[in-house]
């Protein structure tokens, strides 16, 4: 699992793809080895490894598909890293083909139906983000594959409940998730979501927010799930960023506007230097929940994709990601709409 600088100390994704699906909090996996056991071939992977820490991303899916045949064809995690890669890109193509190549090397049904449910990830991660419902369509068929081979695999209900949802195949929808919540025992907080998505199918159409996991200055652990109900704004900032120390005062106004209410605040710090970004918290009187993540290349800010700062998300109650800007005239209109529509959720169920 990848360790997060700074503050922030876990961030689960799958595979280090931003997938905006339901199934981005975790996906069907068989143990696999660490790399090649082929010298040559471990020097191809640690090629592709650095030239993948580059951003050379083809590259890298290229070197680790080579590593496998100098491997002899059997370096699961050589094809296992360049699906991430490949679903990680958007290339939906090359995900296809290096999941049929692993497929051929599999010798359980645990294997191949992790590797389908992997695909059928990548291919619905796809489908959100490119609206295309041919992509849904093939996510379907892998995660019906998965299921097939793995009864037992919640996650790839869920995955496949999903992906139904979005093919509008409602009642089969229904289905995934039921099975999802009478075999699930280690996604309990996916479970009120599920409850949700039974309630309302419309809400497994939506994108959702990234499967974010931080633990803050003071030590509180916060993550997607654990917030489920409370509508959270993401702060990305710097203490060199004069648009963002501008826009600390908002935000310190909204926070105490909804003290109380159903609402979180998360302001993660893009300053490589721990001291300076901490010295400018107790400053500005930052109370509310904080995190560094050392920078653009940390792991929260690959996540949610930032490039530029300030950079605002807002999540709803139900995990549905939006995208403002503090600046917005309207913002504090948005949000007092989106908390009384988690107020009243939570009426609804106590």
């Amino acid at each position: 699992m990848p360790r997060v600088s700074g503050l922030c100390l876990q961030i689960f994704f799958f595979s280090g793809a931003l997938l905006l699906s339901g199934g981005a909090a975790s996906c069907l996996r068989a143990q696999q080895p660490a790399g090649p056991t082929d010298a040559k071939a471990q020097a191809t992977w640690d090629s592709a490894l650095d030239w993948e820490k580059k951003g050379y991303h083809n590259v890298a899916i290229d070197e680790l598909r080579e590593a496998n045949e100098k491997d002899g064809g059997h370096c699961a995690s050589c094809l296992s890293r360049a699906l991430a890669i490949a679903a990680s890109i958007g290339d939906y193509k090359d995900a296809t083909e290096i999941a049929h190549d692993w497929l051929a090397m599999a010798t359980s049904d645990a294997e191949k139906a992790s590797i389908h449910a992997q695909l059928g990830q990548a291919l619905e991660a796809g489908g959100l983000t490119y609206r295309k419902k041919p992509l849904f369509a093939q996510s379907a068929d892998e995660y019906k594959a998965a299921v097939a081979l793995d009864p037992h695999a919640p996650m790839a209900h869920f995955g496949y409940g999903v992906a139904l949802a979005q093919l509008h195949q409602d009642e089969q929808a229904r289905a995934e998730f039921k099975a999802f919540l009478d075999g699930d025992h280690d996604h309990s907080g996916l479970e009120r979501r599920v409850t949700r998505y039974l309630e309302r199918i419309d809400l497994a159409r939506e994108p959702l927010a990234p499967d974010f996991s931080v633990k803050t200055t003071d030590g509180r652990p916060m993550s997607r799930d654990s917030l489920a109900g409370k509508v959270v704004l993401i702060d990305f900032w710097a203490s060199w960023c004069a648009p963002c120390r501008e826009s600390i005062p908002k935000i310190a106004d909204l926070v105490a506007k909804f003290a109380g209410k159903p609402f979180v605040v998360i302001s993660v710090n893009l300053d490589n230097e721990q001291d300076k970004w901490l010295s400018m918290v107790r400053r500005y009187q930052m109370t509310w929940p904080q995190c560094g993540d050392g920078g653009f290349d940390g792991a929260l800010s690959k996540l949610f994709a930032v490039r530029a700062i300030p950079a605002t998300f807002t999540i709803d109650a139900d995990g549905i990601l939006e995208d403002q800007r503090v600046g917005d005239t309207d913002i504090e209109a948005k949000l007092k709409k989106m908390i009384a529509r988690a107020e009243k959720s939570s009426s609804a169920v106590q």
